[in-house]
């Protein structure tokens, strides 16, 4: 299934150049090209524009020109969204709730739930528990999860894609907690501020094994640092396992042995929420 209307999505890249050089040396798609691969698939017809906005020479949408899309969409970022005093971290803040007064529906993962939290009123802290890495692991709905929209056809437990060192530690008004597992309270949001709503989790539906095994490259020493592995060459050897998966599929000794299922194997389970922001907010908001 497919959706033919005419879409104008803007998808924000949230990195700044030099850490999207970082991605690219370690051999991964940027963050914005991931949406842009599902939306091209999802949306054949939607016309897609990628917006830098932590380089601070890329010039905002604003008046008219931010009226002109459909819809946002927010990629993962480098940068720490409580750094009040980083302007490539504030004229983001500052776009986001622009983008809430001015009604469009808004969707992110990662730096995403951190941005729909932070332009309303939420805070983001470091999380105490440290990085959530590689897979975020029994992520559940909460009863206001089970009955939105946002994971309609989505199993009430799952895992996902994830990378992160922050987490939401106050959901602002307007906020609804959907999903949570046990390493980080807010693993998405619903938030309605102004006239917009935004839809964001802290897991990635946007990414597969192979970019995932890419990101591990790209943070292999952070990870190894932090202790996760003894040396680099072990982050090696698990991105290795992860490509091998993601060619073979039906392996069910990597399967096993990386105690990954099909709800991170398959599209049809890990970009549901992306399907039906969508189906059931962006469409929607077309006929307003």
């Amino acid at each position: 299934m497919t959706v033919n209307n005419n879409l104008k999505l803007c998808v924000i890249n949230g990195y700044p150049k030099p850490n999207r050089d970082v991605l690219g040396q370690a051999g991964m798609k940027q963050a914005h090209e991931m949406y842009v691969d599902f939306f091209n698939e999802y949306t054949p017809n939607a016309k897609i524009d990628t917006l830098y906005i932590a380089d601070l020479d890329t010039v905002l949408p604003s008046g008219a020109q931010l009226d002109s899309y459909d819809a946002y969409i927010w990629t993962g970022s480098n940068l720490t969204i409580y750094h009040a005093d980083d302007a490539r971290v504030t004229r983001q803040i500052e776009f986001c709730r622009a983008i809430y007064g001015a009604g469009k529906p808004q969707f992110g993962s990662c730096w995403g739930v951190q941005m729909a939290a932070m332009a309303a009123g939420g805070t983001v802290e470091k999380n105490p528990k440290g990085r959530e890495w590689m897979f975020a692991r029994d992520i559940h709905l909460t009863d206001a999860g089970k009955a939105h929209p946002l994971y309609k056809g989505k199993p009430a437990q799952f895992n996902g894609f994830i990378m992160h060192l922050d987490i939401v530690t106050k959901i602002p008004a307007g906020g609804t907690l959907l999903a949570s597992n046990a390493h980080s309270l807010v693993q998405s949001l619903e938030v309605k501020h102004d006239k917009g709503t935004f839809w964001a989790t802290q897991y990635h539906p946007e990414y597969n094994l192979y970019e995932m095994a890419r990101l591990l490259i790209a943070r292999k020493q952070p990870l190894t640092d932090e202790g996760f592995f003894k040396a680099t060459d072990e982050v090696e050897t698990l991105s290795a396992n992860l490509i091998e998966l993601y060619k073979n599929p039906e392996s069910k000794q990597l399967r096993e042995l990386l105690k990954i299922g099909d709800d991170i194997l398959g599209k049809p389970i890990r970009q549901q929420e992306l399907r039906n922001w969508v189906d059931y907010l962006v469409l929607p908001s077309l006929q307003l």
